[in-house]
């Protein structure tokens, strides 16, 4: 299931009255399924309702399987290879050299949890200049980091994520003692 963090969620009533997610249906010809509109949908309307901050979740219709990572990264990928793309090559690799590491976890955690400081600095940043007029150049200005608030908001970012990697570092050790011939655990007794 996916829920945006902001906007209101969308959500569907199932028979016993409880409410749930906006149920999508993928199937077999590729085709999408809103069951909340009795509508199929494009990978641009999912797009849209993610941005819109619905919450949803895509299964297969014939077995009923989570789906919604799979599309997720479908859309990521359209979003990549289409226009200017968000992650480089070098930072492609070193996500795919992570999956089967024992750190594996740990860094989608750590991911996570530093995507979630900077949309909220962001946030705050979007709130603090409601009403100011940016031009073009102050826009380019403030982001390429001459603007004393970019230069405060980095600052806090990167502490923040900071105090992240530190904790990062702190639960490698305590795993470390906790399992010391664990395989990918630099220093304690696996690769290095």
């Amino acid at each position: 299931m996916v829920t945006a963090r902001r906007g209101k969620a969308s959500s569907t009533q199932d028979p016993a009255g409880k409410a749930g997610p906006r149920v999508l249906k993928k199937y077999p010809n590729r085709r999408l399924y809103d069951t909340q509109t009795s509508s199929y949908i494009t990978l641009a309307d999912v797009k849209a309702m993610v941005l819109a901050g619905q919450s949803f979740e895509v299964r297969d219709a014939k077995t009923g399987e989570e789906l919604t990572r799979s599309i997720l990264l479908q859309i990521i990928l359209e979003e990549e290879t289409g226009g200017v793309p968000m992650f480089s090559t070098q930072i492609l690799e070193q996500i795919i050299r992570f999956y089967g590491h024992a750190m594996q976890g740990v860094m989608g955690a750590y991911l996570e949890k530093n995507l979630q400081t900077f949309t909220d600095l962001q946030g705050r940043f979007v709130e603090q200049s409601k009403g100011m007029p940016f031009s073009p150049e102050l826009w380019t200005q403030f982001l390429s980091g001459q603007s004393p608030a970019m230069q405060g908001l980095m600052g806090s970012y990167m502490e923040q994520s900071k105090h992240l990697l530190t904790q990062m570092q702190e639960q490698m050790q305590q795993a470390g003692a906790m399992f010391p011939g664990m395989p990918g655990m630099p220093g304690f007794g696996g690769k290095k």
